[in-house]
């Protein structure tokens, strides 16, 4: 009993730790292929950094992950929508070149976010945000997601999720 006294502190951390790393795992369950993977690790399309010019975001992972954070809270799984990317598209770019947050498109949802350099920091700032995990879990059945890097600007990486229906 006494060993559990001093171990009962870090059950709740050693617990969200389990909890962040199972959600990341399951993100690589909708992959085709069935490609292997460690549910310890973040795939490379989602650990890859977007801090360089070139650097390619893996939208179908992007979406795996918020969908599988989406299924822990009961919401339905989002559906990729090429025109969605491309509007997150434009916000982003637009987004690395003036440095100012774009406005919401009218109808969509939109979260934003600069300066983290991977899919999965971006990710995790979302669902640790009261707001953003809120907008992670909208009503929506579409999604579309881009990255777009400036390196003079202050943040570098900029960010923008778009859902809609």
């Amino acid at each position: 009993m006494t060993v559990l006294r001093h171990f009962k502190p870090a059950i709740l951390p050693l617990a969200a730790l389990l909890a962040a790393i199972t959600i990341a795992g399951c993100s690589m369950g909708g992959m085709a292929g069935g490609g292997a993977s460690s549910a310890t690790a973040l795939s490379q399309g989602l650990s890859a950094r977007m801090d360089q010019p070139g650097a390619t975001l893996n939208r179908a992972e992007a979406i795996g992950l918020i969908n599988a954070y989406r299924a822990t809270t009961g919401q339905p799984a989002l559906i990729s929508d090429a025109a969605l990317d491309g509007t997150a598209q434009a916000l982003a770019n637009q987004y690395a070149q003036t440095g100012t947050p774009p406005q919401s498109p009218q109808s969509l949802t939109m979260k934003l976010s600069a300066g983290y350099a991977t899919f999965g920091e971006t990710f995790s700032g979302w669902r640790n945000s009261a707001a953003d995990a809120a907008g992670l879990r909208s009503n929506a059945t579409k999604a579309g997601v881009a990255v777009a890097f400036n390196g003079s600007s202050s943040y570098g990486v900029h960010w923008v999720l778009v859902l809609g229906n």
